[in-house]
């Protein structure tokens, strides 16, 4: 069984009324085909980004673990782990990377995971050759007294998630009957509830506890940050600017320019914890970790919201993020950056409407708004490390997630909206097929290949 960096139990099933398992089934599109909301029709395949018959839990997004990438770092620790379960009596390990891991695999510290993980007689090579399954793939040996007792296929397919020779490695239930925002909002008018109702319903007890330790690690992923400072690891030597920014912000006279400062500092405290290392959560990646626990931090010490307001908002935010990843993919190295800081943001744009008291058709606006205008973003990071573009993206979608909050409380009183978030979803899994492999958390096109590993601006 994989051992998964989430320590509380995810629901068996589904235990409230109104969702017996008869309404389940009801409910459930049984054929091998879905109609998508722009009336495609496509097989069902899960990853692929068609549209599913239901989805797992939320706690699912929301996982802690070391970075600085989920799929790069917490994927391969949790591959790892299941390895050293499987064949505890193994003495040494040969680890094969593919695809992104290998292309990127040193920036993002996959190795250095791997040898942490299984021990120092860890044989890690960068295939650089080979022609992967899937963008991040991997094999692993065990090995005892020389001899080979099992290699295993791993695909890391973003979050932290694995398919382990071709399997899906998840062994907890599609807990929830739908798997579009428009399933989900007909049946919330039908029942007379809201959105983070509907997601109480489905998970049942021990949600708010689970959620709440996550708010806890967001928190302290922003704390560590602020009181952090000197030189991220690595050849780029990336000055640490979350302390200094946030000292700014507190200097600063005008209240518009403090609350956007102050923001701005506690998503950089995230991402630069992140990129050293630290303990983060993913939201729904941890190359996108800044977003979400700023904003969080943000509401809750600079604007008074209440905890409560906003273990209602992540309830949202959650279930955002996990109609992107059923219906689409949250894998930089699958969809681009679209996929990861465009998703953080319609989960944070989610949230914070939620929070502030929002409709649920003024929610999924938001949470629209925060998708549709990341589509075709890349995710070209230098030098293969989560530090450029990556810190400062993460600053820059949390302060468009208060504007898409603010934008979608007003603008459906004055027109009606033509483009659902089930649309955007589509178009953003579209997109990212057509994005080319250099584009997609391979560090072979973009940035990274006009910025210099070390230089600044001035190429000093």
């Amino acid at each position: 069984m994989l051992v998964r960096s989430a320590t509380a139990p995810v629901s068996s099933g589904i235990l409230l009324h109104p969702f017996t398992a008869g309404a389940i089934r009801h409910h459930r599109q049984v054929s091998s085909h879905h109609v998508t909301p722009a009336g495609k029709l496509y097989p069902v395949t899960g990853e692929q980004g068609c549209y599913t018959e239901g989805m797992h839990s939320i706690k699912e997004i929301f996982k802690k673990g070391p970075g600085p990438s989920s799929s790069h770092t917490l994927g391969p620790m949790n591959a790892a782990l299941y390895m050293k379960h499987r064949h505890p009596q193994a003495d040494a390990w040969k680890v094969r990377l593919q695809g992104s891991l290998a292309l990127t695999g040193k920036g993002h510290l996959t190795d250095d995971i791997l040898i942490r993980t299984l021990g120092p007689a860890t044989e890690v090579t960068f295939d650089l050759k080979g022609t992967p399954v899937h963008p991040n793939t991997m094999y692993i040996t065990a090995l005892q007294d020389g001899e080979e007792l099992e290699t295993v296929q791993f695909v890391s397919i973003g979050g932290g998630k694995l398919e382990i020779n071709g399997v899906p490695a998840a062994n907890t239930p599609e807990i929830y009957p739908h798997s579009t925002m428009a399933a989900i909002r007909r049946w919330c008018k039908e029942q007379d509830i809201t959105l983070d109702q509907y997601v109480d319903m489905v998970e049942g007890p021990g949600l708010n506890d689970y959620l709440d330790d996550i708010m806890d690690a967001m928190l302290a992923s922003v704390r560590e940050g602020l009181a952090a400072e000197g030189i991220l690891p690595g050849s780029l030597k990336l000055k640490r600017v979350a302390k200094e920014l946030h000292e700014d912000a507190l200097a600063c006279t005008d209240p518009d320019e403090i609350f956007h400062l102050l923001l701005a500092s506690y998503a950089f405290a995230a991402s630069e914890q992140n990129a050293a290392g630290g303990f983060v959560v993913t939201a729904p990646t941890m190359g996108s970790c800044g977003i979400l626990p700023a904003l969080i931090y943000h509401f809750l010490h600079d604007r008074n919201y209440s905890r409560a307001q906003l273990l209602k908002g992540l309830k949202v935010a959650g279930l955002v993020g996990n109609l992107i990843q059923t219906n689409a993919t949250i894998s930089g190295a699958k969809g681009g950056c679209q996929a990861e800081v465009g998703a953080a943001c319609a989960m944070g744009s989610a949230m914070i409407a939620c929070a502030a008291g929002q409709s649920d058709g003024q929610v999924e606006y938001a949470a629209e708004m925060g998708l549709e205008h990341h589509l075709g973003l890349t995710c070209d990071p230098v030098g293969g490390y989560v530090m450029i573009p990556c810190i400062e993206r993460n600053a820059m979608a949390a302060l468009r997630c208060v504007d898409n909050a603010r934008l979608s409380r007003h603008i459906l009183r004055v027109k009606h909206e033509r483009v659902s978030f089930d649309h955007v979803v589509e178009a953003m899994n579209i997109t990212g097929m057509k994005l080319p492999m250099e584009l997609k958390e391979s560090s072979l096109g973009g940035l990274a290949v006009v910025i210099p590993d070390g230089c600044d601006s001035q190429g000093q």
